[in-house]
């Protein structure tokens, strides 16, 4: 920790500014400089950084890769070669960009530099930046499990920001309320829409019914699966007695955490993150993992580098 973090209280500069009560409106400026800063010169407004294809453009042809897909097999420039070629094809240039939000009442919880909410509010600022301009249009569907609101898709800074800030003001679900991340899901895909980008954000917690819809929405659109963690979400503290409460049924349990208590819970905390992160390759998402004890624009960033030398046929 640097001199200046200790300065500041302690809290790492790339810590997610507090996005609630009087500090909101001063929060959603901070994280606009920030990811602006720090994600500026990346894709410099140009969605094909983020999203490949396809398009109605050929791009350039590169060899064949193990998983590629054979439709796009270019027969001239193989035949001319002797080698095994795709054609690449170049996205729209105007992309409709689909947001669903995930404030259920599990992500109202962090025990680290924040709640798991504010990660949530972070990478939709994140993604209407690296999605933005060139006639680009964005919408979002904020669902809490008790309601789920609908903000139509449209283009320009000022929806954005306000897109960001409905998120962050969104009320927190009533206790005992279940999230119900599947059904926000299908809500997107009715009605049909042209082809875009889908970007779900959430903590996956719970049974993996999200499945099936977003298999469907793949269908149709590109995915990335923004999966939010907390560390005590995969561990508990060496704390002896703690009291263990599942927000969305209101349910609590006092129990001793003891190593083996620890130990199994470790399992079967990595074990569900383990399905999330097979369901979600099985439905050709992309996976993004944020964590609350993380720098989650960091993240973000390696996140985007991968997928552009993935898609440009570079060897990392």
């Amino acid at each position: 920790m640097t001199n200046a973090e200790e300065a500041a209280g302690g809290r790492p500069a790339w810590a997610p500014p507090v996005l609630r009560g009087e500090r909101l409106e001063a929060g959603l400026r901070t994280l606009e400089l920030e990811v602006r800063r720090r994600l500026d010169g990346l894709l410099q407004g140009n969605h094909l950084g983020l999203v490949p294809g396809p398009g109605s453009e050929p791009g350039e042809a590169r060899p064949y890769q193990p998983g590629d897909d054979v439709r796009r097999m270019d027969w001239a420039v193989t035949a001319r070669t002797t080698v095994p070629h795709i054609r690449e094809t170049v996205a729209d240039r105007e992309l409709e960009t689909w947001l669903v939000a995930d404030l259920s009442a599990s992500l109202d919880f962090g025990t680290a530099l924040c709640e798991k909410r504010d990660l949530v509010v972070c990478a939709a600022a994140a993604i209407a930046h690296l999605t933005g301009g060139g006639g680009n249009r964005l919408g979002a569907l904020i669902a809490t499990g008790g309601e789920t609101a609908r903000v139509p898709a449209r283009g320009g800074l000022a929806h954005a920001r306000a897109l960001v800030r409905k998120i962050a003001q969104t009320p927190r679900a009533a206790e005992g309320t279940r999230g119900d991340l599947g059904a926000a899901i299908e809500q997107l895909r009715r009605p049909p829409r042209r082809r875009g980008l889908a970007v779900i954000i959430s903590d996956f917690l719970g049974d993996p019914e999200w499945q099936r819809p977003l298999r469907a929405l793949s269908a149709r659109h590109d995915l990335i699966a923004v999966e939010v963690v907390d560390p005590r979400d995969v561990e508990l503290p060496d704390v002896g007695t703690v009291v263990l409460a599942d927000p969305e049924t209101g349910r609590q349990r006092e129990v001793y955490a003891s190593p083996l208590l620890r130990k199994e819970f470790a399992a079967a905390a990595q074990a569900h993150r383990d399905e999330v992160a097979a369901g979600i390759r099985r439905v050709g998402a992309a996976h993004l993992v944020l964590r609350t004890d993380s720098d989650w624009i960091a993240d973000t960033v390696r996140f985007v580098v991968a997928r552009k030398k993935r898609w440009s046929g570079a060897v990392s």
